[in-house]
């Protein structure tokens, strides 16, 4: 027989050996979907509070992108975003490519919790009818809102790809990953 570690609920004996209830041990992972075209420092400021508030963070990056004028394409967005996560030691937060409906990942990974960003109100607005939507399919997922810092609140992803095709300087914006990215794109 087997020993149990961590603390417990109660334990019992069965034909097969000790077995427990476990409290306290369960991992709390969070999904931060997004097409993060390029990410913001808002963005980068909710995936550093959500790291702190979960055990595990998911960043989903969606794999294609219906806004207009997008930069880059899915593998380079994962990149840039893995880089800086890394850069900032965030070793409880993965990266991945979003292929998929959000609920289906999320199921997929046993993941109940969907983080979204709200600047403002017009994009409560939207994200509150996505979730409205997803919690329809997937009424076991709950969607949270976070703001991003207030000094970040007014920085959009659009904001930054037109001051990087007028060739303006994107770097109070973004990260230095995505900077370094913007720098090479020829418009």
């Amino acid at each position: 027989m087997g020993e149990v570690r961590g603390p417990l609920l109660f334990s019992f004996r069965t034909r097969v050996g000790f077995c427990g209830i476990i409290l306290g041990m369960a991992e709390k992972m969070v999904v931060y979907p997004g097409t993060f075209d390029p990410m913001t420092l808002g963005h980068f400021d909710l995936i550093k509070r959500a790291a702190a508030l979960y055990d595990r963070l998911v960043v989903a990056v969606a794999a294609t992108s219906t806004k207009n004028g997008a930069l880059f394409d899915a593998a380079h967005r994962v990149a840039m975003i893995r880089e800086d996560v890394a850069g900032a030691g965030l070793e409880n937060v993965t990266v991945e490519t979003l292929d998929t409906l959000l609920v289906d990942f999320c199921r997929r990974r046993g993941v109940r919790v969907v983080i979204r960003g709200v600047r403002v109100y017009s994009d409560f607005e939207y994200e509150f009818q996505m979730a409205l939507t997803n919690r329809r399919m997937a009424p076991e997922i709950e969607t949270l809102f976070m703001m991003p810092s207030e000094q970040l609140a007014y920085v959009t992803a659009s904001t930054v790809r037109e001051i990087a095709r007028y060739g303006g300087d994107t770097s109070p914006f973004v990260t230095p990953a995505v900077q370094r990215r913007l720098a090479e794109l020829k418009f």
